[in-house]
């Protein structure tokens, strides 16, 4: 089985436009939404017109351009958002002093996300993958039992020994708790017809997430290509 994703819906008109007419041409079959943002209101009407399944896109580094944020999120999304850009190692790090400041952003966006689409996140994903930050683990801030995207999967030789075995172990503390597929590729990562085949040919026989970002010039022109619906036909469960 493979589950096309579609992330930052919300984000801005353009990439809302982008990803709701790939789910209309039969392109993707899902998508991840951002609350607080510029165009998360307009967007989450739109998904609900069209029937998309849409889940939480969670955010904690770029800054929040909706126009109705309170004042307390923007102070914990800007304590946060320092701490993690110090460095790329940072969501590696445990920082009590942030404790509240993550929760309150996951409570608040949890909450905005249920008040636009009138129900609770189909799964949950993160902006730059930091939904998987230690802050996010430790306190088990996402509720027991959600889909939860799962650490980037790479052949063997792709990543270094430390890289893969970090993600080993993140895998298994997400799996006593969440519901994950068996792998989680980029699009932008296979870009190539040959490489995108190999990630389709594994969901034959498991279950694959393909993370997209139809904004982005290059990841749209292949998801409108003829080659790609002839390649994942049959393997994604389209509209």
């Amino acid at each position: 089985m493979l589950a096309v994703n579609a992330d930052d819906l919300g984000r801005n008109r353009a990439a809302t436009d982008r990803i709701l007419e790939c789910y209309r041409s039969q392109r993707i079959t899902s998508t991840s939404a951002m609350v607080f943002m510029a165009d998360s209101s307009r967007a989450a009407e739109l998904a609900r017109e069209c029937g998309i399944d849409v889940g939480l896109h969670l955010n904690f580094s770029e800054p929040l351009t909706g126009e109705w944020v309170g004042d307390s999120v923007r102070r914990d999304h800007e304590r946060v958002r320092s701490f993690l850009r110090k460095s790329k190692y940072a969501l590696l790090v445990y920082n009590p002093f942030l404790r509240a400041s993550f929760r309150n952003l996951f409570r608040a966006q949890w909450e905005e996300f249920i008040r636009l689409y009138g129900r609770r996140p189909s799964r949950i994903d993160g902006h730059q993958h930091l939904h998987l930050c230690s802050n996010v683990l430790a306190d088990r801030l996402i509720p027991r039992g959600t889909r939860v995207r799962r650490s980037f999967s790479f052949e063997a030789g792709e990543r270094n020994y430390f890289n893969v075995r970090y993600r080993r172990i993140v895998d298994r503390v997400l799996s006593h708790r969440y519901l994950l597929t068996d792998y989680f590729f980029a699009l932008s990562q296979n870009l190539a017809i040959n490489s995108l085949r190999r990630v389709v040919n594994v969901s034959s026989s498991c279950a694959v997430e393909l993370m997209c970002h139809p904004e982005v010039n290059r990841e749209y022109d292949l998801i409108k290509s003829t080659a790609y619906i002839e390649l994942v036909r049959g393997h994604a469960s389209l509209c």
